[in-house]
């Protein structure tokens, strides 16, 4: 082929780009950080269990089609603070953003980093280092193999205080925890959520499946629906490697 300063000709034409000049391809990986909801499952203790059932049966539906077509409505009674979740700043705080006042800047295509922390309750700032300004910041505890069981309520870990106020100075843009919470539960201040939730930082709780990404090198999604007024709500968060 002819190549000068303004015209490009491909003989090879009109076979794709692809053909003439080879183009490598990247793998990527999708990896679901999101535990299942269920009919009847408990995520917290004290709140109650999802209701899942049908609002239009497949056979009730048959009557407003023909040709033996038919489709099924579902309906599903639960409190926000089901599965794994997102917390706005809503959640803890009167005039802080809702759901639907979100930037989705704030919640995908986020640069990612593991931390891991497989022993002990309390974590601390000295468990965090590196560049953490604009990344959501997981953090690994494992705790998700106790999920749906009793141990699952019993002596969860959590973030301190102090680590909250490093997450926040560090410009961290949102913190997850594969938990049950990421505040002590014994501390009726919520140190934690206070903090992170007042600087405008989103929370996820109850994720899975951090044990199988790397500690850096992919982009975290979790975008819960645009509800008004409303604090909380479960996402399909994931991993793109």
């Amino acid at each position: 082929y002819k190549v000068d300063k303004y015209i490009y000709l491909f003989p090879c034409l009109p076979v794709s780009l692809s053909t003439c000049f080879p183009v490598s391809r990247t793998m990527t990986t999708l990896t679901d950080l999101s535990h299942t909801i269920e009919d009847g499952m408990i995520t917290y203790k004290g709140l109650p269990a999802p209701i899942i059932c049908d609002y239009l049966t497949r056979e009730a539906s048959r009557s407003h089609y023909t040709g033996g077509t038919t489709f099924h409505i579902g309906k599903i009674e639960m409190v926000a603070n089901t599965g794994t979740y997102l917390d706005s700043p809503f959640h803890r705080f009167e005039d802080g953003k809702d759901l639907s006042e979100l930037p989705l800047t704030s919640l995908a295509n986020l640069p990612g980093v593991v931390f891991r922390a497989p022993a002990g309750r309390a974590i601390g700032p000295e468990r965090f280092t590196g560049e953490l300004k604009g990344k959501a910041v997981l953090i690994h505890t494992g705790w998700d193999r106790h999920w749906r069981t009793d141990q699952y309520f019993e002596g969860h870990p959590f973030l301190t205080r102090a680590a909250a106020e490093f997450l926040r100075d560090q410009g961290a843009t949102l913190v997850g925890i594969d938990s049950l919470n990421i505040d002590d539960t014994a501390d009726g201040t919520r140190p934690v959520h206070t903090t992170l939730l007042r600087a405008d930082i989103p929370i996820v709780e109850h994720m899975t499946n951090l044990g199988t990404l790397p500690d850096t090198g992919f982009t975290f999604h979790a975008v819960p629906v645009k509800v008004k007024d409303f604090g909380t709500f479960p996402v399909r968060a994931y991993a793109v490697i």
